[in-house]
């Protein structure tokens, strides 16, 4: 899969700490999930994989009782959800998803972004069709033989398995995250470095370097706006 995915996770966790901007990214998503469906998660399917997610990257308590008080006071603040499609430096190709009470301001910072770094916005559809969504659920203290065993005998298929580092990374299909999860979960394990919903690059390049700089750069200006969730992209970043 050409991705370390507990580095890329480590990396972005790190960047965002000294603002908080990954936890005010959840209490987003935390709130529009909690909103849109019953705010308990055992209801909500929504809601259940945001907060899988916000565990891993240790979202603290409060930030997501805070949210989900929201949604339940009936808080009429809503947010529309949003994906740009561009391309960066070198033919490069970007996925921006997003959560917005403005679809004017957002689109306007997003088509800022990629032209003050080399890139600039396509029309929808002219790069997804480029990625793959996936499931990528990862886990510790078990070997990648493991993994299989369990999920065999839970009768689950997935795309892939692979070991990275300490831990197991299994790639599944989207419908399959749940399913992955309760395996494990069967299996006794209640920790995961990572269980995301991605969208995956048929094929990633390789930037030379003084393009890939300004490719970096560009995807720094994405994440760093308020509204951008996720930001997903082809480019080998040599993680």
């Amino acid at each position: 899969m050409g991705r370390k995915w507990n580095n890329i996770k480590d990396k972005k966790a790190a960047k965002d700490a000294n603002t908080s901007r990954i936890y005010a990214k959840f209490g987003r998503e935390i709130y529009v999930a909690a909103r849109r469906g019953e705010p308990d998660p055992e209801a909500n399917q929504a809601l259940k994989f945001v907060l899988e997610r916000a565990k891993t990257y240790n979202v603290p308590r409060h930030i997501i009782d805070r949210a989900i008080e929201k949604a339940k006071g009936g808080s009429d603040e809503s947010f529309d959800e949003l994906r740009y499609e561009g391309f960066g430096p070198n033919g490069s190709m970007v996925i921006v998803d997003a959560l917005t009470n403005n679809v004017n301001r957002t689109a306007s910072e997003v088509r800022a972004a990629f032209g003050k770094n080399g890139g600039n916005m396509g029309v929808s559809g002219s790069v997804a069709y480029m990625f793959d969504k996936t499931a990528v659920i990862g886990v510790e203290g078990k070997s990648a033989d493991d993994v299989l065993e369990l999920l065999m005998e839970a009768d689950v298929d997935v795309r892939d398995i692979i070991e990275e580092d300490d831990s197991v990374i299994v790639y599944a299909e989207p419908e399959a995250f749940h399913a992955v999860q309760e395996a494990f979960k069967n299996a006794g394990v209640t920790e995961f470095s990572v269980a995301e919903l991605t969208m995956l690059p048929q094929n990633e390049v390789t930037l030379p370097e003084d393009a890939l700089a300004q490719f970096e750069k560009m995807i720094d200006a994405l994440e760093d706006l308020e509204d951008v969730q996720q930001v997903y992209h082809n480019v080998d970043l040599g993680e």
